[in-house]
């Protein structure tokens, strides 16, 4: 439940891919940890509903439609978040897919899409998101403003199987490092959350045969839950304001890749 004494009290958070698995989990979390917060994705029902229970639960709330893939969508997503909930303190770029396979003879869409919003739509929110985390560290609540970005141990390692997948979660850290070391100073922690194998929709949208490959793989292990993600990202944002959590890579116990 919401609690209006939460460590996030009277800051404002921004998720995307917020209609399941960690970005609904995150969402959650951080309306527990006392923040109002944005909910970003295409599936406006889904987003609705969990608007509706976290107000339910006392918290606060914004469905925002929206496909950040889309630069024009990820502005404007921003700019009604901070103009409707007053200021955005975090943000959590979450939304992503994973379309696994072997490159020769992929189906170039696969590519195109991961591209798109694992890579283009996490820069275009936190391009559009940076002017309002600056100035959120300038003063109360927290004096510190956080941009988390998910990528994955894909994005540390490359495996046979996911070379474009791993080129787009590669491409986030490298990003996500560059930005913190020019804003880490103004107190804008930029943040890297690398998940192992978690039980989300994300292996649903790979093509069957891949499907039934990557539940083979993990057939036998028990795999994180979103909110053991959300658990992390709750970590992160409210640490004290000298404190940052730069990168946490967060397998099953038993993954060993």
């Amino acid at each position: 439940m919401a609690q209006t004494t939460g460590r996030l009290h009277g800051a404002v958070a921004l998720v995307t891919g917020a209609s399941s698995g960690i970005g609904e989990a995150t969402a959650q979390a951080l309306a527990a940890q006392g923040a109002a917060v944005a909910l970003v994705a295409r599936r406006a029902e889904r987003l609705q509903r969990l608007a509706d229970q976290i107000t339910q639960q006392g918290g606060r709330a914004l469905a925002i439609e929206s496909d950040v893939t889309d630069n024009t969508q990820a502005q404007a997503a921003i700019a009604r978040a901070a103009a409707e909930l007053g200021r955005l303190d975090i943000v959590v770029n979450n939304a992503g897919v994973m379309l696994l396979g072997p490159i020769e003879d992929a189906p170039l869409e696969e590519w195109q899409r991961m591209v798109a919003l694992n890579v283009s739509g996490l820069l275009y929110v936190a391009h559009a998101a940076l002017p309002h985390l600056l100035k959120a560290a300038e003063g109360d609540p927290r004096g510190v403003a956080d941009l988390v970005n998910i990528s994955s141990v894909a994005g540390r390692m490359p495996r046979l199987g996911s070379g474009v997948y791993n080129l787009t979660k590669f491409g986030v850290g490298a990003f996500s490092e560059s930005l913190r070391q020019e804003v880490t100073t103004r107190h804008v922690r930029v943040s890297l959350v690398e998940p192992g194998a978690v039980k989300t929709e994300l292996t649903s949208h790979l093509r069957p045969e891949i499907q039934a490959q990557t539940q083979q793989r993990f057939a036998n292990m028990e795999r994180l839950e979103a909110e053991d993600i959300a658990d992390a990202i709750a970590y992160i944002v409210t640490r004290p304001r000298h404190m940052a959590i730069n990168e946490m890579l967060i397998r099953p116990t038993e993954q060993e890749l």
